[in-house]
Parts: C-alpha cells; sequence; structure tokens
C-alpha cells in the first residue's frame, strides 16, 4: 500500500491511493467496490475484496476513526502507517507477477483502467465527447493534469502502445484488463481522439 500510494502520488495523482482510501473511508470504499463489482462483474475485479472487508471488520475505516492504513492522531499532521492495517493487507493480498510488478507497472495498471473506463464510457454514450470526458476526470476525479486527461493520455501514448500495455496485463491479471473495442479499432487504425 505504501509503494502504491508513493508510485502513485508521485505519477501526478493529488493523493495515493492510500491516502484516498483512508479519507474516503474503507467502509466507503468496500461498499462502492462491492456495488461495482454487482453492476459490471470480472470487469471491476482484481485484487481481493477481503483486504477491504478485514480492516472494515477490524474498525479501521481510515482518518474517521483514527485508523486505517494510517494512524492518525488529534492536532497532530503525522500519520505513520498502521502495522495492524498492513498486517490485514498483507494477509489477503495478492501478489502481484514479476513480470508486472514494478512501480511503473503499478501506475500503468491504475492509468489503463481508468482510462479503459473513460473510453468505454464515450464509446458507451454516457460521454458525448473526449474532451467532456478529459475535463471531468482532471477536475474531478483527480486523474494527472499535467496528461491532459484520459483520452489525451491515450493520444500521447498512441493506442496501440496502451493497448500492448493492457493485454499485457490481462494476461496477469485477467478481464479486468481488457481493452473495449473502441481502443482496440483506434490501436488497428491508428486513430486518435484529438486531431
Amino acid at each position: 500500500a505504501v509503494v502504491s500510494t508513493q508510485s502513485t502520488w508521485g505519477a501526478g495523482f493529488p493523493v495515493g491511493i492510500a491516502t484516498l482510501i483512508d479519507e474516503v473511508g474503507i467502509d466507503v470504499a468496500a461498499h462502492v467496490a462491492e456495488d461495482l463489482q454487482k453492476a459490471f462483474g470480472s470487469r471491476f475485479g482484481g485484487g481481493n475484496p477481503e483486504v477491504l472487508k478485514g480492516l472494515v471488520e477490524a474498525k479501521m475505516m481510515g482518518r474517521k476513526s483514527e485508523k486505517g492504513l494510517f494512524t492518525y492522531a488529534k492536532g497532530s499532521k503525522e500519520r505513520p502507517v498502521n502495522q495492524e492495517g498492513m498486517n490485514i493487507v498483507k494477509k489477503f493480498a495478492t501478489v502481484a507477477p514479476a513480470a508486472t510488478a514494478g512501480d511503473e507497472d503499478i501506475v500503468l495498471r491504475m492509468v489503463t483502467r481508468f482510462a479503459n473506463e473513460a473510453v468505454a464510457s464515450h464509446q458507451d454514450g454516457i460521454l458525448a465527447t473526449p474532451l467532456e470526458g478529459d475535463i471531468g476526470a482532471v477536475f474531478g476525479l483527480g486523474f494527472p493534469p499535467f496528461s491532459g486527461g484520459p483520452f489525451r493520455y491515450i493520444d500521447t501514448m498512441g493506442a496501440s502502445t496502451f493497448v500492448d500495455h493492457m493485454r499485457r496485463f490481462e494476461q496477469s491479471y485477467g478481464v479486468a484488463f481488457t481493452p473495449c473495442q473502441m481502443l482496440v479499432d483506434m490501436a488497428k487504425s491508428g486513430k486518435k481522439f484529438y486531431n
């Protein structure tokens, strides 16, 4: 969790994933993860849901309970890693295959899933334009602003390279990394979201 937090924060996200989960509330994150899994099935799979459930059962809800992945003391800005929480994470953690376990891949796995869902939302007519998705992702969801948003990120990387990363992750982690059809088509054609 700490490596992931440092990697995501260093990649341009406003806060790391562990901090985000602690701030939102681990109980809320567990509920959202369960609802997304029910609604979208294996597309929203990945990791072990028992990690969040274990933290909730141990009354580690994040900042609001003063314990989550970090510990919080009133009046202090310090927030050391919560070793009790880390023991729960380690107990249920899935081990990433060595080929996709580096810090760069941790960030790429998060960003490619995020961007793939943005494109799927455009493909399904939920987002009218890529610009709408980029603005919403950067200002509303904290996508790294320097990237321009998930659609510009894909254009900069190239859809073919992006899909290649997703296919590599798909081999290790399954259908949660299956690129949506629009991306597959763009990878073949070389088309971009912006001209």
